[in-house]
């Protein structure tokens, strides 16, 4: 079955918690996995960020409504127990727990007051998604990310040559090659080999080279025969490290080729150029940084 949304948690996890004993959250997390029958794969699907995986972060947040609503407490860091409002709320037997049925708990109230005094525009982010706010949050930045990585990749296309040739040397730079801009600049677009656009240092030093070749197509898809000519190249001057980068894609079949040969050979397509770029800070500016604090338990430890 699909991941369930963290307000179908809700009402599974205070039962968990039913019998009165202390329970760890991890303990949860295993018990709730097994009574919605997750395959191994749905358990290991992480948010966006990669940081922490979906479910444990929609039981995680099930958990924290339930105790703003006063139906769950924490006796010690990581551990759950259900309080006796909770006990009442199991005894009542509801068809389901949701923001909406917690809404009649007075704590829970003064919880969603506390958000919205800021703001009273902004609806809460329960009352138009069954997303948790940090699942909100991540999807909503790599939706954002991915515009962008469309909106670069567009308009790397349709600059010169010229102009894509200085971005390759900015993007190798930045990513710690090439030694200075200067020497990049000088090194990129001079080999004049058959196959090869240029060639860049591979550290500071200049104690390897890589051979660079750079295609700028819209639509047509880089095949085999391109990358054995790349490679073919890099034999001639005896060199086994070499990018190939395209504001397009590689075909299945090269993909494969540089898998089984000896040289290195990295592949770099459009949206892996976009990528690199965005994460390298070339070509984009930043807008907005927001950061996501949670409370540092160790600094409490002697409390």
């Amino acid at each position: 079955m699909a991941i369930p949304d963290y307000q179908s948690i809700m009402f599974p996890l205070l039962k968990y918690a039913s019998d009165g004993k202390e329970h760890s959250l991890r303990e949860a997390i295993e018990a709730l996995a097994l009574e919605f029958n997750l395959s191994e794969d749905e358990r290991k699907e992480l948010l966006p960020s990669g940081q922490q995986p979906i479910f444990d972060n929609r039981v995680g947040w099930a958990r924290t409504y339930l105790k703003k609503a006063g139906l769950l407490g924490t006796p010690k860091r990581g551990f759950l127990e259900i309080t006796d409002q909770g006990m009442k709320v199991i005894s009542q037997a509801p068809p389901d727990i949701n923001v909406q049925f917690l809404s009649q708990f007075p704590e829970f109230i003064k919880f969603k007051n506390t958000k919205k005094q800021n703001d009273n525009s902004q609806p809460d982010i329960e009352e138009i998604s069954d997303t948790t706010p940090q699942e909100a949050i991540e999807f909503g930045y790599q939706k954002i990310r991915k515009e962008l990585e469309n909106d670069l990749l567009n308009r790397i296309k349709s600059c010169s040559a010229d102009f894509f040739e200085r971005l390759v040397v900015d993007l190798l730079v930045k990513m710690g090659y090439g030694g200075s801009r200067r020497d990049a600049g000088r090194a990129i677009g001079k080999s004049g080999d058959s196959g090869i656009d240029g060639i860049i240092k591979e550290d500071k030093l200049g104690l390897d080279i890589v051979y660079i070749q750079a295609k700028r197509w819209d639509n047509t898809v880089v095949g085999r025969p391109e990358i054995q000519k790349f490679v073919g190249a890099l034999h001639g001057q005896r060199a086994r490290k070499g990018v190939f980068i395209t504001t397009s894609k590689f075909s299945q079949e090269a993909k494969e080729y540089v898998s089984i040969i000896d040289s290195k050979i990295v592949l770099i397509d459009g949206q892996e150029l976009a990528q690199f770029m965005i994460d390298n800070h070339v070509g984009v500016s930043t807008v907005s940084i927001y950061e996501i604090k949670k409370i540092d338990s160790d600094y409490f430890t002697d409390e």
